[in-house]
C-alpha cells in the first residue's frame, strides 16, 4: 500500500495558514501596521482603495531591511522577534509567529520597496501568489513601502465573502484606532480613495484620543491612574452622563497590545454600578502594564486574548480604581467656559475674615424736591394749566383742557339736544332690524361723523345725545343707553326663548358615551381602550413607532418632508469616520427633512430639522443613525431610507413610563388604526392584543 501522507507545498500551506491570519482587508492592515511599529517608525502612512480590496500601502520611515531580510521575510516562521521558547514569555514587540507575510503573499500581489536608514540603494520584491517575479536593487528612502494589490486573486470563494465597501472600511478603521490610541509618539495618515480620513500628529494620549474621536471627547474623559505591584494601571474614562448607546468607544490595552476581556469589561461596569441609565454603556481607554512571565499572549490566532495568572485580583484593583477617580473627580456636568483669572481669590485671602458693607443713607434727600435743578428749566405737570392750554394754542381744545369723563364741560354742550320722541324712534328703530344681530349701518347714516360717538347722558329723565372726537365703539353704547326705565314700554310678546328639552332620562347620554371612548393607561406603558367585543391593550411604544414609521416613508414617497429651519445653525461633533458614514447617506437624510449647511472633518452643521424632531433630540437622533449603519451602508436608496425611517421612529417614538394624557392616548389609538399594518411594529413585533368578553368572563368561572 502506497504513503497517503505527504507533505504539502509551501503555496498551499500558506494558503491554509491565510485562513486564520488573513481574514479580510482591516486583517492585513494590522499586520502591516503592527511590523511598521516593531521598525521603530516615527510617522506611519496607511493609503487605501476600495476599502482595501484593490490596494492596501504602508509607508513608514523604520528601519528597513537589506536585500536578504525582504527576500527572508516572506518565509514561513520566519521572525526577528524571537528565538527561542522562552521569549513567548517576555515579550516586547507587536508580531513574534513570522506567518503573516508569508500568508498576505500567498493570497495577493505584493509590492515591497524597502531600504536601511543609512544606505543609499534599497531592494524593490514583487511577487504574487507566493511566487518571486522580480528582485532588484533600486533607489527608495528610508523605510518601507509595502503595497498589498487586489487582496484574494487567487481565491474567489473568499473574495466573494466579503462584505460591502463600507463594511470593510469600518473594520479597517477599528484596527487603525487600535494601534494608533496605543502609540500616540507615532504620526499616523489615512487616506481612503484619495480622500483624507484620519491625520494624527504625534501628541500625548489624551490629545491622541481626542484627535481620533473628536474634539467634544475632551470634556468627556475623566483621568485613572494606580500603581500597584501586581498592574500599573493609567488612562481615562468617560463621564457617566455620556454613556452611549453603543460600545464603540472601549478599549483594553495590556502591554501596548489591544485585548478583548469579559472579565475585566465586567469589573468597569461594577465600578459604574448605579450611575448609568438603562441601555447605555460607558467610555473607557485603560491601558495596563503587567510584567511579560505572568501573561500568556500567544493563545489565541489574532492575539486578542490574553491569560492572566491572577485576573481576581486584577478585577478588584481596576474597579477600586475606577470608583475612585469616579469620587475624586466632579462627575457632574460643568460649564466649559473660559475661566477669568482676574476672579480668582487669591490665596493670602484665605485666612481673612470677611467684612461687612457698611450702608449709607441721606436722610434729607426728597425724591420730589426742585433743589439741584436749573431753575430756567420747566418741569412738566399734567395737573398745571398753561397759559397756552387758556388761550387754545398748540393742539386742539379736548387734549389741551384736561378733559374730564365724570364732569359736564362746554365742549359736551355745543349741540342742541334731541327731542324725547327723536330720541325714542332712532333707538326702536335700532332695537327692531333684527333678533340676532345689530345693523350699526343706521348708526352711521344718522348725519354722525365716522370720527365721532355718541355719549348718553340722563337728566330729569331726558336723554341728551353728546358728541364725541371717539371711535364707533361709542355706538354699542347707544343701544342700552336708556333701556333703564324704557323698558316696561317694550313689547316683548313675540319673542320667544330657547328651554331645554324635557325627557325622562334621569342620566346624561353624553356621559355614557364618552365613557364607552374613553381611553386609560397601564403601568406608564400600556393603552386600555374598550370596544364593542370587549377591549384592546395597546404597546405605547410600539404603536407610535409604527405611526411614526408610516408618516416618515409617506413623506419620502410623496416628496413632501418638511424640514423646519433654525434659527441658529447647529454643530454637532463626531469623529472622523463618522461624519464619512454621515456623508453617504447624506441625500436620503435630506429627504427626510434634514439639512446639512456644511460637513467638516470633524462636524456638522445643522440648518434643518423634521418636524418630529427638536434641536435637543438631534444628536440623540444622529447617534443612532450612525450606530444603525455601522454594519454597513445599503447599496439600495429605498432600504437605505427604510432604515433611517426605522432608526427616527425608533428614537422619537414615546418611550414606556411616559405618561400620557387622555388626548395623546387617544391620538394614539386614532392613528394606529389609521396606518396600513396597525398589527405589528417596524421591528415585525406585536403593537397590540385584544380581550374578547366572553375571555373574561371564562376568567371569572368557578
Amino acid at each position: 500500500m502506497s504513503n497517503i501522507i505527504r507533505l504539502l507545498p509551501d503555496h498551499v500551506a500558506n494558503q491554509i495558514a491565510a485562513g486564520e491570519v488573513v481574514q479580510r482587508p482591516a486583517s492585513v492592515v494590522k499586520e502591516l501596521i503592527e511590523n511598521a511599529v516593531d521598525a521603530d517608525a516615527t510617522e506611519i502612512k496607511l493609503v487605501l482603495k476600495d476599502a482595501g480590496k484593490t490596494l492596501i500601502q504602508v509607508i513608514d520611515n523604520g528601519k528597513g531591511m537589506n536585500e536578504t531580510d525582504a527576500r527572508m521575510a516572506f518565509e514561513r516562521h520566519a521572525t526577528s522577534k524571537i528565538s527561542k521558547a522562552e521569549d513567548l514569555f517576555a515579550l516586547h514587540t507587536k508580531g513574534f509567529r513570522g506567518e503573516a507575510l508569508a500568508s498576505i503573499a500567498a493570497i495577493a500581489h505584493v509590492d515591497l520597496k524597502t531600504c536601511l536608514r543609512h544606505s543609499e540603494l534599497g531592494t524593490h520584491l514583487i511577487m504574487e501568489g507566493s511566487k518571486v517575479i522580480s528582485q532588484e536593487v533600486t533607489v527608495t528612502p528610508p523605510g518601507t513601502v509595502f503595497s498589498v494589490k487586489n487582496l484574494f486573486f487567487n481565491i474567489p470563494a473568499r473574495r466573494n465573502f466579503l462584505k460591502s465597501d463600507n463594511v470593510e472600511f469600518r473594520n479597517i478603521v477599528d484596527e487603525f484606532e487600535r494601534i494608533t490610541l496605543v502609540h500616540p509618539a507615532i504620526s499616523f495618515t489615512l487616506i481612503h480613495n484619495g480622500s483624507e480620513v484620519f491625520n494624527l500628529p504625534s501628541s500625548n494620549l489624551r490629545q491622541r484620543i481626542v484627535n481620533v474621536f473628536g474634539v467634544k471627547t475632551n470634556e468627556k474623559l475623566v483621568p485613572i491612574e494606580e500603581i500597584t505591584e501586581i498592574v500599573t494601571i493609567r488612562g481615562f474614562i468617560g463621564k457617566p452622563e455620556f454613556a452611549k448607546k453603543s460600545r464603540g468607544e472601549q478599549f483594553f490595552f495590556v502591554n501596548d497590545r489591544y485585548i478583548r476581556s469579559g472579565y475585566l469589561h465586567h469589573s468597569v461596569l461594577a465600578a459604574y454600578e448605579g450611575l448609568l441609565k438603562d441601555g447605555t454603556h460607558p467610555t473607557y481607554f485603560i491601558y495596563l502594564t503587567v510584567p511579560t512571565n505572568s501573561i500568556d499572549i500567544n493563545i489565541h490566532p489574532t492575539k486578542t486574548e490574553i491569560k492572566f495568572d491572577d485576573e481576581q485580583a486584577l478585577y478588584s484593583i481596576l474597579r477600586s480604581a475606577i470608583k475612585h477617580s469616579l469620587g475624586q473627580f466632579n462627575v457632574a456636568p460643568v460649564l466649559d467656559f473660559h475661566r477669568d483669572e482676574g476672579l480668582d481669590v487669591p490665596y493670602e485671602f484665605k485666612d481673612r475674615e470677611a467684612e461687612t458693607p457698611l450702608i449709607e443713607i441721606d436722610t434729607h434727600y426728597n425724591p420730589f424736591s426742585n433743589e439741584g435743578l436749573n431753575p430756567t428749566e420747566e418741569v412738566y405737570n399734567p395737573f398745571e394749566q398753561t397759559p397756552s392750554s387758556l388761550s387754545g394754542g398748540g393742539r386742539s381744545d379736548f387734549v389741551e383742557q384736561g378733559f374730564n369723563p365724570f364732569e359736564e364741560s362746554s365742549f359736551l354742550r355745543q349741540e342742541e339736544p334731541q327731542t324725547e320722541e327723536e330720541e325714542t324712534d332712532v333707538f326702536e328703530s335700532k332695537l327692531t332690524t333684527s333678533k340676532s344681530a345689530i345693523d350699526f349701518s343706521s348708526f352711521k347714516q344718522e348725519g354722525r361723523k365716522a370720527d365721532e360717538a355718541v355719549f348718553f347722558s340722563s337728566k330729569s329723565n331726558k336723554t341728551e345725545i353728546k358728541k364725541s372726537s371717539a371711535t364707533e365703539v361709542g355706538a354699542w353704547q347707544e343701544v342700552f343707553e336708556g333701556l333703564k326705565g324704557k323698558g316696561s314700554s317694550l313689547d316683548v310678546s313675540g319673542i320667544t326663548f330657547e328651554q331645554e328639552e324635557v325627557t325622562g332620562s334621569l342620566f346624561d347620554e353624553s356621559t355614557e358615551t364618552t365613557l364607552a371612548s374613553r381611553t386609560f393607561q397601564i403601568q406608564r406603558k400600556y393603552i386600555v381602550s374598550p370596544i364593542k367585543s370587549g377591549m384592546v391593550i395597546i404597546n405605547q411604544g410600539r404603536a407610535h413607532q409604527r405611526i411614526l414609521y408610516e408618516k416618515f416613508i409617506g413623506n419620502i414617497t410623496k416628496s413632501n418632508a418638511v424640514s423646519q429651519q433654525l434659527l441658529f445653525p447647529l454643530t454637532l461633533y463626531y469623529a472622523p469616520y463618522e461624519v464619512v458614514l454621515l456623508k453617504e447617506i447624506r441625500n436620503s437624510l435630506k429627504q427626510m427633512g434634514f439639512d446639512f449647511e456644511n460637513m467638516g472633518d470633524d462636524h456638522v452643521i445643522l440648518s434643518g430639522l423634521p418636524v418630529n424632531v427638536a434641536e435637543s433630540e438631534a444628536q440623540i437622533v444622529l447617534d443612532d443613525l450612525i450606530m444603525s449603519f455601522q454594519e454597513g451602508i445599503p447599496e439600495t436608496n429605498y432600504i437605505q431610507t427604510e432604515r433611517i425611517a426605522k432608526t427616527l421612529a425608533q428614537s422619537l417614538a414615546v418611550k414606556s413610563g411616559t405618561i400620557l394624557n387622555e388626548t395623546e392616548q387617544e391620538d394614539i389609538v386614532n392613528s394606529l388604526f389609521g396606518c396600513k399594518e396597525p398589527n405589528i411594529s417596524p421591528f415585525m413585533k406585536p403593537t397590540f392584543i385584544t380581550m374578547k368578553v366572553e375571555d373574561i368572563e371564562r376568567k371569572f368561572i368557578l
